[in-house]
């Protein structure tokens, strides 16, 4: 087995992380993953071969909703949305992680 790289996201995380990124505004592919680097001060990044597939399948789950709009940068960019499932599926996707992450802390304090 070979090390994981630092910033190598758990399987399964990713929708999460970015469903809550959305909580606040809709954004931008490059900004969704830059706001997920910054918030976790550089430990978790988001390569462009994972973030476009998750956006994408997420639309198709209509967790989030895409449209057309300008970057600060004035470059058209599809700017993302969470929707009212995706609202549901954050508060059940953050119970998972919650209930994973108990179970995770408890093996590590067994010893």
């Amino acid at each position: 087995m070979g090390h994981r790289k630092s910033g190598e996201l758990l399987q399964g995380t990713l929708p999460l992380l970015i469903l809550r990124v959305l909580v606040p505004e809709p954004n931008h592919g490059f900004a969704i993953a830059r706001r997920i680097q910054q918030i976790s001060k550089d430990v978790l990044r988001v390569e462009e071969g994972s973030l476009y597939p998750a956006l994408h399948k997420m639309e198709l789950e209509g967790w989030i909703a895409s449209e057309w709009g300008l970057t600060e940068n004035h470059r058209k960019a599809k700017y993302y949305k969470l929707t009212r499932t995706g609202r549901k599926q954050l508060k059940h996707e953050t119970g998972r992680w919650d209930a994973i992450a108990g179970a995770i802390a408890a093996i590590l304090q067994e010893a």
